[in-house]
């Protein structure tokens, strides 16, 4: 089934707006519910990867608040958060975490149109102490009530959305494509626009084909993979 080009506008004006230097890692963060409404703010906010740390031998799951989110941000796990919050770093990434405890700093004090990751913690525990000593900076969000902290998606959205905000005001929003490098751009876009012949060319180990203007595949490809958009 050849890609509509409608379709394939849609997909390029979303991906023209992706940032690639704002993050979230999520330290066992592991109800479904909070997973997926992160995801669904990450996309909303324009963010092209998101990371995670999960406990042993527990799986990822997500649930009908992600409204098929998961297909559009790219989620990376990691073995342990010592191994993650290093790999961001060495990225360029400052990276805040979110705490009660200690002297942390009023989000809203903060500098995000720098490449900025947000690690969150689990939704009873917050982060472990080993996240502690690895951020940057640990930042909190006012409470003015009697519960002291947000639902972990929640405070996720609040960061997120002050960080565009930022940006905004900064005239760092990207609009047509600049947020990404252009390999990245040109091979998620057509994982986005044929992810079945994307697999397929995983798979074989072989480049992405061609694409038009159109978004029409510029090769003949075996009748046996589906081109399923």
């Amino acid at each position: 089934m050849p890609l509509l080009a409608r379709r394939f506008a849609k997909l390029k004006s979303v991906l023209d707006q992706r940032i690639s230097d704002l993050t979230v890692l999520l330290e066992e963060v592991e109800k479904p519910h909070n997973l997926s409404a992160i995801l669904r703010t990450c996309d909303a906010v324009g963010i092209i990867d998101a990371h995670a740390v999960s406990k042993m031998n527990k799986l990822i799951t997500f649930n009908s608040t992600s409204q098929g989110s998961q297909k559009w941000i790219k989620l990376h796990e990691h073995k342990n958060i010592e191994e993650a919050i290093l790999k961001i770093k060495k990225r360029g990434f400052q990276i805040y975490g979110t705490s009660l405890k200690g002297a942390s700093i009023d989000y809203r004090q903060c500098d995000f149109t720098q490449p900025t990751a947000f690690v969150l913690g689990a939704e009873k525990w917050g982060l472990s102490e080993n996240a502690m000593n690895l951020i940057d900076n640990s930042i909190h969000i006012p409470m003015r009530g009697m519960v002291q902290s947000l639902n972990v998606s929640v405070a996720a959205s609040t960061l997120l959305f002050e960080a565009i905000r930022q940006r905004e005001i900064a005239g760092l929003i990207p609009s047509k494509g600049e947020g990404l490098d252009p390999t990245t751009y040109k091979n998620k876009l057509f994982e986005w626009a044929y992810p079945e012949v994307a697999k397929w060319c995983k798979e074989k180990g072989r480049d992405y084909p061609e694409l038009n203007s159109n978004g029409e595949i510029l090769e003949t490809l075996p009748r046996t993979i589906k081109v399923k958009c």
